[in-house]
């Protein structure tokens, strides 16, 4: 097809698009600026898509427990939950990204990770993944992705031609594919998996000084894994293991825990280091930044009722507390209002009244009406400001906004370069440097697996090039694999 015969993209009201790729953001840092309202469109239609259940992690489970800090980072941020020896009251639950409500739990796939804490600062949610990296970069790329790991319109079939399409038209991908297709593509139980918070946020000590961290729940149960035929055959025998595993484990007693460490960056290293700290589909090296111990995760008690407690629970990192706030990391910024949005069409206007949603501290909100509210606003006028007692925001204690220097002309483009940025290289270094022989074995073996399965000619010959450029050996493996 010439490109004058291409069509253009347009949103719903056919004015053209000016980006598939980049968000409107004020320089190429960021913010993401509200009134891109093709991105805000791209995300409010998406989050509609699916009656009733989650349009992602839809096939999950949980349970409450406790977050106990164990090390002193109050150096770092003044956050409630991680000031010395504080014990707050949680929520886990852990899902498969993909796959709908019936889908088997032990299919390759991204593990969502989504915690709640019950602070007494309010709820401070942190809502990541079993990786530390994502597929894309810019959220106005999280819809089409998704799409291309769901179902056809005309077969209504899961289709790797699509996904290996999408992959291979966006080289940011290659780090999380190398991931997912590796041993962590498929833990052996929710209880043998790392957690992330994937993003960087910002934290602030008392002092009001400033730093970049990235979270790190390392599973005390030590990380485990399915291969891909172990898999297949538990998808048959077993397709909720990973949720009876969860509950079973917790009603013997055996209470999972994992230990939360983090790697914190000055706030002033950012702007120059080597790679760009803010890119979500790259790690910091912990040579870098090493490890700091923050505290335990465990969870304790099985939720009485599922539905009440796991299926209308809602995550969104937009429950951030004094002491946290998020970073130029343009995922982020679009998530922060994709969740609570799609909250509010799955589940109503007051889904934070559920139960697993509740604060535990009183809420003095002006919110009011809408279906399904059965709590009363506190505030005795509905407006504010107001003359008879009602709430008042306390601008001197949390006015101070906790962010970053911004300026810029408004543009459409990726985030500025640093040093040893590239698509490829940590993904190449995954393969080279953290994975042994048997891993890069099995590696070759289930991609070569997925490519074999319906990708169409002209996509196998990219796919085969996307992961010379990750390692040209295992590429070479990979296309000697498929052709044979």
């Amino acid at each position: 097809m010439s490109e004058s015969a291409v069509p253009y993209t347009t949103n719903n009201a056919g004015v053209p698009v000016e980006s598939d790729s980049d968000s409107l953001t004020a320089g190429p840092v960021g913010p993401i600026l509200l009134h891109d309202h093709y991105l805000i469109e791209k995300m409010a239609q998406f989050n509609r898509e699916r009656v009733p259940e989650r349009v992602v992690h839809a096939k999950g489970g949980g349970a409450y427990g406790v977050f106990q800090v164990t090390n002193d980072v109050s150096q770092y941020t003044r956050a409630d939950l991680f000031q010395p020896g504080k014990k707050t009251e949680m929520l886990a639950r852990f899902s498969t990204v993909a796959g709908e409500l019936g889908t088997p739990d032990s299919w390759r796939d991204p593990r969502g990770f989504a915690l709640k804490f019950y602070t007494e600062e309010g709820n401070y949610d942190l809502v990541g993944n079993n990786t530390p990296i994502f597929f894309v970069r810019d959220p106005i790329k999280f819809q089409d992705f998704i799409r291309s790991q769901k179902r056809r319109p005309d077969t209504h079939l899961r289709d790797n031609d699509m996904q290996w399409d999408f992959w291979t038209l966006s080289p940011e991908s290659a780090h999380m594919v190398t991931w997912l297709m590796g041993d962590r593509g498929i833990p052996k139980t929710w209880r043998h998996m790392n957690g992330y918070g994937s993003h960087t946020f910002l934290w602030a000590n008392a002092g009001g000084e400033k730093f970049w961290v990235k979270y790190h729940f390392k599973t005390d149960q030590g990380i485990d894994f399915l291969t891909q035929a172990d898999a297949d055959a538990l998808a048959g025998q077993d397709p909720d293991a990973h949720l009876r595993d969860l509950y079973d484990s917790i009603e013997r007693g055996e209470h999972p825990s994992w230990t939360l460490y983090v790697q914190v960056m000055p706030f002033d290293e950012a702007w120059g280091y080597r790679f760009n700290p803010f890119d979500l589909t790259k790690v910091w090296p912990h040579s870098d930044y090493p490890l700091i111990e923050v505290g335990r995760m465990t969870l304790n008690r099985n939720p009485d009722n599922y539905h009440v407690h796991i299926e209308q629970a809602a995550f969104e990192p937009s429950n951030l507390v004094p002491g946290i706030g998020v970073s130029p990391d343009k995922m982020l910024l679009g998530r922060i209002f994709s969740y609570p949005d799609t909250h509010r069409y799955r589940i109503g206007p007051n889904y934070a009244q559920l139960p697993p949603n509740r604060a535990h501290v009183p809420v003095h909100s002006y919110a009011k009406d809408g279906p399904m509210r059965f709590d009363a606003s506190r505030a005795t006028t509905p407006y504010a400001p107001n003359s008879y007692g009602g709430p008042a925001a306390d601008t001197a204690r949390f006015g101070d906004p906790l962010g970053w220097d911004v300026a810029g002309q408004m543009v459409r483009e990726g985030y500025p370069l640093h040093r040893e940025d590239d698509d490829w290289g940590q993904a190449g270094t995954m393969v080279r440097q953290v994975l042994d022989d048997a891993a890069r074995d099995r590696l070759v073996s289930n991609v070569t697996g997925h490519l074999k399965n319906g990708v169409s000619a002209p996509i196998l010959e990219r796919a085969f090039q996307y992961w010379r450029n990750v390692d040209k050996g295992i590429g070479d493996r990979i296309a000697a694999a498929v052709k044979k």
